[in-house]
């Protein structure tokens, strides 16, 4: 069955006009597409909604960074094969200044990179969620979580970490974790100052409550800056691990880390290790998922 309504809503009282609404529900899923006229980025933001159960009133919710990959890897098809609790999950496809508009709020890195990042938080805060509450009325959102892929990934750990009182989970797939104030081959280089996200998780104190699911594929990359052996995406990503263990966190408990041996830097990985996220953090199965 397909629905196609226009919404006029209000954000944060201002008014906003959402374009055609797209409706398909299965007997187990419901999924909508739109998009968001975005007074922050001064663009249109495409959305896609995944519901995995279209009765339940109490949801978890899940955004989703580069949203479009999930339309390349139907995820719908993904979810459907879960016996997941019920959730919401949002995908935001990225826009065409994708490497500004993800990065870390704090500013951008060593190439200039990430100068829209402050203004990717403010939509996401000020704009998107407020639309999510408005486009799904009578749900409770019983907790909320971030993720994304690559730099999509770094942003959604940016976001959250920022907003604790927000999101309670984050989920990482092949991380831009390098990002850094200054070029690695730069003689004053130094990985652990100029390294950004690990900079700012060690200076900060710790989230108590927050949850994190890390994954990097063995073939993700080719580059090894110190000669290790183990390639930069995965140092990085372990780097950090290391940092969040410091603060207090426990793998298995509210850390999780999935390493695939073929996996690469594309979509086809990311769709493989989805499941493994998505049933550790909200399988129905309550041994299967977090404690």
């Amino acid at each position: 069955m397909q629905v196609v309504t226009k919404f006029i809503g209000t954000v944060l009282n201002k008014k906003i006009e959402y374009s055609r609404m797209e409706i398909e529900k299965a007997d187990d899923l419901l999924t909508q597409s739109g998009e968001l006229q975005s007074r922050h980025l001064k663009r249109t933001v495409k959305l896609d909604f995944y519901k995995t159960d279209p009765e339940a009133s109490n949801c978890s919710l899940l955004l989703v960074n580069d949203g479009q990959d999930l339309v390349t890897m139907d995820f719908s098809k993904i979810l459907q094969k879960l016996n997941l609790r019920p959730l919401i999950v949002a995908g935001i496809h990225c826009g065409a200044d994708r490497k500004n508009e993800y990065g870390m709020i704090t500013g951008p890195d060593y190439k200039g990179w990430g100068a829209k990042a402050s203004s990717y938080e403010k939509f996401i805060i000020k704009e998107l969620l407020p639309f999510i509450i408005n486009q799904f009325p009578g749900i409770n959102f019983t907790e909320k979580g971030f993720a994304g892929f690559s730099l999509g990934g770094l942003s959604a750990l940016d976001i959250s970490w920022h907003h604790p009182e927000i999101f309670s989970m984050t989920a990482v797939f092949s991380g831009s974790l390098w990002w850094r104030s200054v070029d690695k081959d730069d003689k004053d280089y130094d990985p652990w100052k100029h390294r950004m996200m690990h900079k700012q998780i060690a200076e900060s104190d710790m989230r108590p409550g927050m949850t994190f699911f890390f994954e990097c594929g063995e073939m993700d990359e080719m580059e090894d800056r110190n000669k290790n052996g183990v390639i930069d995406s995965i140092d990085d990503t372990l780097d950090l691990m290391r940092i969040l263990v410091r603060k207090g966190y426990r793998e298995g408990k509210n850390l999780s880390y999935l390493q695939m041996p073929e996996g690469r830097h594309d979509v086809p990985s990311w769709a493989k290790a989805l499941p493994h996220f998505l049933k550790w953090a909200y399988s129905a199965d309550p041994s299967r998922s977090l404690p």
